[in-house]
């Protein structure tokens, strides 16, 4: 009876454990713990609920799988622009809303491509790749928009493809797009390798990195012209080996990829490239000026999901074991660098706060003070104290959040809920970022 007991509180326990994971938070709802910082959710753009009686809970159909969240803020003729720019992979659109104008939606982009828009792409194929699927015209598909990044002064918008829909493995060439963000269209189609996951341009504006999750490979793109027409690969790199595509199974690409290559950084020298090894640790380094990989330093967690830099530090997610690491940028690339050859590359300098299992996406505030950071599989957002590394409080987020942005004068928190296996998610949170006290700046 004892046993049968204990099996039924178990029971219980999980699904009470399931049920809040599937709840959504209710608006109004704040942070726990330090009074110096909190967070305040305030608004929310959802799928889910089209007759919601609350009006600041917007019901958006286009949101599904929301995977990243962007903030463009800019001048144009005296005029400040701030855009929110919001990826549905399985939805296959970016939806863009008005920051300024309580989140007002002013326009979708769609990631579908006919016969029509073959003008936009200069280049079919990768070289050194090809495409598998006996298909007449491969560029014509619906691309999975997974992260996002602007180049040339915020002229530019590029969004990497997850794979072409007709490609199920995701073992063949994928596809990024640039879009001019004044008007909101797709104005080139680049081909990349399988499962390009991360972009990142360099804050000299001369380069894109696009870093592909599928086989173990970096792509270079030069933007150093600001002429989208004359934007070109200039290298193309690959970790350690070029992962073998020809799978003898049914394979789950989440998994089925290599060292999983996620996180991506220049140094704010633009000089070096970061880029974290999400399977088994450490972080591949690249010299941008000889474009070459230079090899992995290690000492990291063993699951580097997100990279951020900001000032002198960098900041990396751990997502399996739940942690947000901190060093400063200069040390580990010195350390690496000077590295006698054939010696031990761990390096063990890190600062370390625990936020939650599942630390997706981190974003730091401008001054540096602050760290966020997503804990997906316990549905929450952790706040963390940079110059000490201390998690001062959290709050609870719709289900399974993932991708996260802040914008310029640290006003808004933007969150994704991804949902998980079908379940949860679909929804975009807006946090309001409180701090009664006044900025406290981490040291330089």
């Amino acid at each position: 009876m004892k046993k049968i007991l204990l099996l039924l509180g178990l029971i219980y326990v999980f699904n009470l454990a399931a049920y809040c994971q599937l709840t959504k938070v209710k608006i109004g709802t704040q942070s726990t713990g330090n009074p110096e910082l909190s967070l305040k959710l305030v608004a929310r753009i959802q799928s889910y609920n089209p007759n919601t009686k609350n009006k600041l809970d917007f019901y958006d159909r286009t949101i599904n799988s929301p995977k990243s969240a962007l903030i463009l803020e800019k001048t144009v003729n005296g005029k400040t622009i701030k855009k929110l720019y919001i990826n549905n992979l399985e939805g296959g659109t970016t939806s863009i809303y008005d920051v300024a104008d309580t989140f007002k939606k002013i326009g979708e982009i769609r990631h579908n491509f006919s016969r029509k828009d073959s003008a936009l792409f200069k280049e079919t194929n990768f070289p050194g790749y090809s495409f598998v699927t006996k298909k007449a015209h491969p560029n014509v598909f619906m691309g999975k928009p997974v992260e996002m990044c602007l180049s040339n002064n915020n002229k530019y918008l590029w969004i990497p493809y997850y794979r072409r829909d007709y490609d199920k493995e995701a073992t063949e060439p994928s596809a990024i797009a640039l879009v001019d963000v004044d008007s909101d269209k797709i104005i080139r189609v680049f081909p990349t390798a399988p499962l390009p996951k991360m972009v990142a341009c360099s804050q000299d504006d001369k380069y894109i990195a696009v870093t592909n999750w599928g086989d173990n490979t970096v792509h270079l793109i030069d933007i150093s012209s600001g002429d989208p027409a004359k934007f070109q690969y200039v290298a193309h790199f690959v970790v350690d080996y070029r992962l073998n595509l020809n799978f003898d199974k049914k394979v789950n690409r989440d998994e089925d990829c290599g060292l999983c290559l996620r996180g991506t950084v220049f140094t704010p020298d633009s000089n070096y490239l970061f880029v974290g090894r999400m399977g088994g640790g450490g972080i591949a380094v690249f010299d941008i000026k000889a474009k070459k990989y230079l090899g992995t330093v290690f000492g990291t967690k063993t699951n580097v999901r997100h990279l951020v830099i900001k000032d002198n530090y960098l900041f990396l997610s751990s997502n399996k074991d739940g942690v947000v690491e901190k060093t400063r940028w200069k040390d580990i690339l010195t350390f690496f660098l000077t590295l006698p050859k054939g010696k031990d590359t761990t390096y063990n300098h890190w600062q370390t706060a625990f936020t939650g299992i599942g630390a997706r996406t981190i974003t730091v505030t401008s001054d540096g003070a602050y760290l966020f950071a997503n804990a997906n599989n316990e549905s929450k957002i952790s706040i963390v104290r940079t110059d000490s590394m201390e998690t001062i409080g959290s709050v609870k987020a719709d289900p399974f959040p993932v991708g996260m942005a802040i914008d310029q004068s640290n006003k808004y928190l933007i969150v994704t809920a991804q949902g998980r296996n079908d379940k949860g998610g679909n929804s975009v949170m807006i946090y309001e970022i409180i701090r009664p006290e006044g900025p406290t700046q981490m040291p330089r």
